[in-house]
């Protein structure tokens, strides 16, 4: 008698191996999809971000056009840098920044500098509201090594015959550090306004380049 042997389909390595192959493969497909879902929910992250920091941007540092403005009018060629006003205890602080503003008209290249109001396209006001001097360190003696003078302004850029406001910054302040450890008075002194004719070109500098960028 010949006898047949069956052979279970559970008994079957063949099939087995075949089982392990396909939950190999959803093991993959699995990972392939968690990789995805990470993916979406990073890009979602990523776009979010992003459009927080262009919020900000657009909003932040007190720095805006007004009324939309996103670029300088080719029309305005010619600009005049008017007197600027000084609320401080300093005194002739709003010549020294008036004049470093109207040396970076000159050097900006984008306008011309004007001699007079009535021949200006356009107007740079400048309101100087503090000018203060806070100490930064100090030596062995407990006496001041190194000093940051801190200036606050607004500053305004019209247009000279509407008056429209084209740009302007409130409570702009920038500052200068400057070392005085060891010096006679009068030596700090000479620092002290060495240091303020920097500040004064530095914060011109700043600022007309936001004038341009319409920060």
């Amino acid at each position: 008698m010949r006898i047949v042997e069956r052979r279970s389909a559970w008994n079957d390595p063949s099939r087995w191996n075949s089982g392990k192959i396909q939950a190999g493969r959803s093991e993959v497909d699995g990972e392939a999809m968690k990789g995805m879902d990470c993916q979406r929910v990073s890009g979602r992250w990523t776009g979010l971000v992003c459009a927080l920091i262009m919020l900000w941007m657009s909003s932040g540092c007190g720095y805006h056009l007004a009324d939309g403005e996103d670029s300088i009018d080719p029309a305005i060629q010619k600009v005049f840098v008017d007197t600027f006003t000084n609320r401080t205890s300093e005194a002739g602080i709003e010549n020294l920044f008036r004049s470093a503003f109207m040396d970076q008209v000159l050097r900006g290249g984008r306008f011309q500098l004007a001699g007079s109001r009535e021949e200006a396209d356009a107007l740079i006001r400048g309101d100087i509201r503090s000018l203060s001097t806070s100490h930064l360190s100090y030596g062995k003696t407990d006496l001041s090594v190194e000093e940051r003078l801190t200036v606050v302004m607004d500053v305004t850029f019209e247009e000279r015959t509407s008056k429209r406001i084209l740009w302007q910054v409130r409570n702009f302040n920038y500052y200068n550090d400057y070392t005085v450890a060891g010096e006679q008075t009068n030596v700090m002194e000479i620092k002290r306004k060495n240091a303020l004719v920097k500040l004064s070109g530095d914060a011109a500098e700043r600022a007309y380049s936001l004038i341009l960028s319409g920060f």
